[in-house]
């Protein structure tokens, strides 16, 4: 799989259930940046970097092996009228970030509705009888 295919169905498994807090189907990448980076982080490895936003809460995102830096929720930005303090950034350990239990259960669900997308593209087209 690649980020691009992993960006679409992305936008299909965010759900209510899978954001920190407030969510909207209009912005579906909105409050989902700790579980995304998460899943990324699971599929294409690298490092997990958080910063802060201007009115205090975190956001993460994703720096792939070899340096590059991969954000798939930022077009919640453009929604927030605000943008990440990304230059003032601190690696996070996952297995410390998938400790807090309300993040935990998020990126759980999100990654059943992922994985349930993936099983379902993967599948061949069966011919109608």
């Amino acid at each position: 799989m690649d980020l691009k295919t992993l960006k679409a169905l992305l936008q299909i498994a965010w759900c209510a259930d899978t954001a920190y807090g407030e969510w909207n189907p209009n912005c579906p990448s909105l409050n989902q940046c700790a579980v995304t980076a998460l899943v990324v982080q699971k599929y294409f490895g690298g490092k997990l970097p958080r910063c802060k936003m201007p009115n205090g809460k975190n956001h993460f995102w994703n720096i792939l092996p070899g340096g590059v830096h991969v954000d798939l929720t930022e077009d919640q930005f453009e929604y927030l009228k605000s943008q990440p303090l990304k230059n003032e950034y601190i690696i996070r350990n996952v297995a410390r970030t998938l400790s807090i239990k309300s993040t935990r259960h998020r990126y759980e669900l999100l990654t059943e509705r992922l994985e349930f997308l993936i099983n379902l593209i993967s599948k061949p087209n069966i011919p109608a009888i």
